[in-house]
């Protein structure tokens, strides 16, 4: 079920798509990077995207997605998934040993976050057991030794992995990175990734890359959270791809942030509907919960986020990650409410809503006026 990737061209003399690795590594100006992330034709892809999305039911109460992804140690973070475009691909941010960090213990007390990805081999199959993504590298390409790789996120058209780390080489505390695959269909054929530069990454914690590809303007932003300027609360910052290449300064977005936490981000893929995870007073229901935000158009500023109520958070614990699938009706997190069962210190979770049928709209528009 796990393909094996072809040779890694990242161990064919250091080179990347042809390109000598010294090349690529030059900065955030570089030809490399600006290469890989140019968008290419991306939206002439998507001939089965143009159904409308939404509008949708109400969130159901996720469910644990079990011992097949969540059992490993009593100790272990299961947290931060993404999910690829076509549902089939859970990746995870996980503690658990058997990765490049071997038994994942040391000096860190949970151990390092490493990326997994468990696969399925249609959306009614079950997950597989999640395999390290560097499981046939004879070297870590995408995990690091002695430092934290986390917080998953894909480009639309399957060939870039955003994600978080804290490894040795970046601008601060915790740097956004990409990688680059030529197989979308090969989980572990990602090369070896590239830091999105100074420009973009700051001295403090820049976390949780959130990639968004705007179909109406065609204007690529990069949601994050970041503790900057002074290296308190997270809080959410925008980034936009500029002619070059490369994404331009970061700028705080003040209708999604507060003065308390905001970390990871997941947008719909129209850009209407944006989830994070805060733990602003004003509704919180856990100690740390998911809410969401909409707007109208994409040129729109975001609403005021409102919390999604005690189905999908719980009282007393924390819910977060949020990660939606492409079709918008299925929603990953993580969480550690003590409801049986429950295997780490966090686990992952599933939300699941229905797209209303226009008989089932007219009835809640009708429910609305009465």
């Amino acid at each position: 079920m796990h393909s094996r990737p072809r040779q890694s061209m990242i161990g064919r003399a250091g080179e990347w798509g042809g390109l000598p690795r010294r090349r690529l590594l030059q900065g955030a100006g570089a030809l490399g990077l600006a290469a890989i992330l140019r968008p290419t034709a991306v939206f002439a892809e998507r001939d089965d995207d143009n159904e409308r999305l939404g509008p949708f039911g109400p969130w159901s109460t996720p469910r644990n997605l079990g011992a097949v992804i969540n059992q490993s140690r009593t100790t272990d973070l299961n947290t931060h998934p993404g999910i690829s475009k076509n549902g089939l691909s859970l990746y995870i941010s996980s503690t658990r040993p058997g990765g490049v960090n071997g038994a994942n213990i040391g000096n860190n007390p949970t151990g390092f976050l490493e990326l997994w990805v468990s696969q399925r081999t249609s959306l009614e199959a079950p997950w597989g057991a999640p395999v390290n993504l560097d499981a046939f590298n004879t070297v870590p390409v995408i995990n690091s030794i002695g430092s934290n790789t986390y917080a998953p996120n894909f480009s639309a058209d399957g060939h870039l992995l955003f994600f978080s780390s804290t490894r040795p080489g970046g601008s601060g505390g915790s740097d956004m990175y990409v990688s680059r695959r030529s197989n979308k269909h090969d989980d572990f054929a990602w090369q070896e990734p590239l830091n999105l530069g100074p420009v973009i990454n700051s001295p403090q914690a820049d976390d949780a890359p959130n990639y968004f590809e705007d179909e109406e303007t065609g204007i690529i932003t990069m949601y994050f959270a970041s503790t900057r300027p002074a290296g308190s609360n997270e809080h959410i910052y925008a980034s936009t791809l500029g002619d070059d290449g490369t994404f331009g300064a970061a700028v705080l977005v003040p209708e999604l942030s507060s003065t308390s936490n905001e970390t990871r981000t997941s947008i719909r893929r129209d850009g209407l509907e944006f989830f994070l995870a805060s733990t602003r007073p004003n509704g919180l229901i856990g100690k740390n919960d998911i809410w969401v935000s909409t707007r109208d158009s994409t040129l729109d500023p975001w609403s005021m986020p409102i919390n999604l109520g005690p189905t999908v958070n719980f009282a007393g614990e924390i819910t977060g990650a949020p990660a939606l699938s492409w079709d918008g009706t299925t929603l990953y997190c993580y969480s550690t409410r003590p409801s049986p069962p429950h295997f780490g210190v966090r686990d992952l979770y599933v939300a699941t809503r229905e797209k209303l049928r226009k008989h089932e709209r007219r009835d809640e528009s009708d429910h609305q006026r009465s």
